[in-house]
C-alpha cells in the first residue's frame, strides 16, 4: 500500500468506506494556517467535510471562524463549538424562519449570511423581527464565477445603502468568490484573479467614502488561497475548503498548493471475472459523480484503467488482475472530496496504522435539528 496511509489491519473495516488519516489532516491544518499568516486570517468552508470533530480540531488549532453552505453545517459548526459562522449561501423562504430559529438557539454564536439582492434584504429584515441583535451580513459579490453575487460597482453601493437602512442587519463586510479560476499555474491564478479584488477593494474604498464601513473580506476558495494570503490588508479572511482534506483532483492540478490527500476510500475487489478484469464494491453510492470518467485514483493497482461504474460496482481494467483475489482491499483517492463525503454517515479514523475512532458526518444532511 501507499506509505502514506498505513493500515495495520483492515479486518474490522467495511467497504466501502471513507478513511481519515488525522495526521495528514492536522498538517493540512497547519498548512492552510502557515499559508493564511495566522489562523485569524482563516475561514475554511466546512462545507467540504461536514464533521463537528473536524471543526473541533481547527478550533483547538486556533481557527476560530468557518465558513459553511447549509443551515444544517452552521448548525453543525455552533453545536461544536463554533463562535462565529458565515453561512455563504442565498437565506430565502423557510429558510429564513430556520435561521432565526437557529440564531436564537445559539446565542453565544455570531452567524453572519450573504447577500445579493434588495428583495432577498428586505425578506431577511422582515424575517429577523425580534432578535435580540441584528444579524451580520456580507455582500455577496460577483467577480466572475456566474453563480450568484451582484456586479461591485453601482447596484451594490445601492444595496449597500438599502442594508443600512433596514431594521434587523447590520452590514459589515464582502464577501468575493472566484471559484472560476482554475489555471494550473499560480501566476496565470494570481493574473485571473486580480480584476476581482481590484472591483471588491474599489467598492470598498468608495463605500468608506460614502461614510459605510465594510471592514470585513472573505475572499476566494481553495484555487485562489495563496493569492487572497498574500493581500497584506485588515479584514482579509481566506475561505478555502477542499484544502481541509483534499484530493487527487486539486493535488493533480494545483502542486503548488502544500497539500496532501488526507481522506482515502477503502475498497475491495469483488469478483474477478475474467482474465485482465477486477470488479470492487466502489460504485457511484461511494464516490462523488464528477468528474466523469476520472471519479477516483487508484493507489494500489499497477497499470489499472477504469471501466463501467454503476451503483455498487466499479470495474477496473488490469494486466496484474491475477495479483487481486476476491476480498483483497485496495484505496483509492477520490477526484472531489466534498461531495464524496456527503455519501457517507460516518468515516474511520486512521493514526499509526490503526483505527483510533469513528466521526459522523453529522451535516450530510439538509436538516439536523433547525
Amino acid at each position: 500500500m501507499d506509505s502514506r496511509y498505513p493500515l495495520n489491519d483492515t479486518s474490522r473495516l467495511l467497504s466501502p468506506s471513507l478513511l481519515i488519516f488525522r495526521t495528514i489532516l492536522e498538517r493540512n491544518l497547519e498548512a492552510m494556517i502557515a499559508l493564511a499568516g495566522g489562523a485569524d486570517r482563516l475561514r475554511p468552508h466546512v462545507k467540504t467535510h461536514k464533521m463537528a470533530e473536524i471543526v473541533r480540531l481547527a478550533e483547538r488549532k486556533g481557527i476560530h471562524k468557518h465558513k459553511c453552505a447549509t443551515i444544517a453545517e452552521a448548525e453543525m459548526v455552533a453545536q461544536a463549538g463554533g463562535t462565529d459562522v458565515l453561512l455563504g449561501y442565498p437565506i430565502v423562504g423557510p429558510n429564513i424562519d430556520r435561521l432565526a430559529r437557529l440564531i436564537r438557539g445559539f446565542p453565544e454564536t455570531l452567524f453572519r449570511v450573504l447577500v445579493d439582492h434588495p428583495d432577498s434584504a428586505r425578506a431577511l429584515s422582515s424575517g429577523l423581527e425580534g432578535l435580540a441583535k441584528p444579524l451580520s451580513v456580507l455582500i455577496d459579490l460577483e467577480v466572475g464565477m456566474g453563480r450568484t453575487g451582484i456586479e461591485p460597482g453601482a447596484s451594490a453601493e445601492e444595496l449597500a445603502l438599502l442594508i443600512e437602512g433596514l431594521p434587523n442587519l447590520v452590514l459589515d463586510g464582502l464577501h468575493a468568490y472566484d471559484g472560476h479560476i482554475q489555471e494550473a499555474d499560480l501566476d496565470e491564478r494570481k493574473r485571473a484573479a486580480a480584476p476581482g479584488v481590484e472591483k471588491t477593494l474599489r467598492l470598498q474604498e468608495r463605500l468608506r467614502q460614502r461614510g459605510i464601513a465594510v471592514p470585513l473580506l472573505v475572499l476566494g476558495g481553495t484555487p485562489t488561497f495563496p493569492v487572497h494570503a498574500a493581500l497584506d490588508r485588515p479584514g482579509v479572511e481566506c475561505s478555502p475548503g477542499t484544502c481541509t482534506l483534499h484530493d487527487n483532483g486539486y493535488a493533480t492540478k494545483f502542486p503548488d498548493l502544500p497539500f496532501v490527500p488526507a481522506a482515502v476510500l477503502l475498497t475491495r475487489v469483488v469478483s474477478h471475472p475474467r482474465p485482465g478484469r477486477l470488479c470492487l464494491d466502489l460504485g457511484h453510492k461511494a464516490v462523488a459523480a464528477d468528474p466523469v470518467g476520472a471519479r477516483l485514483a487508484l493507489l494500489d493497482i499497477p497499470e489499472a484503467t477504469l471501466g463501467g461504474q454503476s451503483e455498487e460496482h466499479l470495474v477496473v481494467e488490469t494486466p496484474h488482475a491475477d495479483q487481486f483475489p476476491p476480498g483483497t482491499v485496495v484505496l483509492a483517492i477520490p477526484t472531489h472530496i466534498c461531495p464524496t463525503c456527503a455519501l457517507h454517515r460516518r468515516v474511520y479514523v486512521i493514526e499509526e496504522g490503526e483505527l483510533v475512532d469513528e466521526w459522523d458526518v453529522t451535516a450530510r444532511d439538509r436538516s439536523i435539528g433547525f
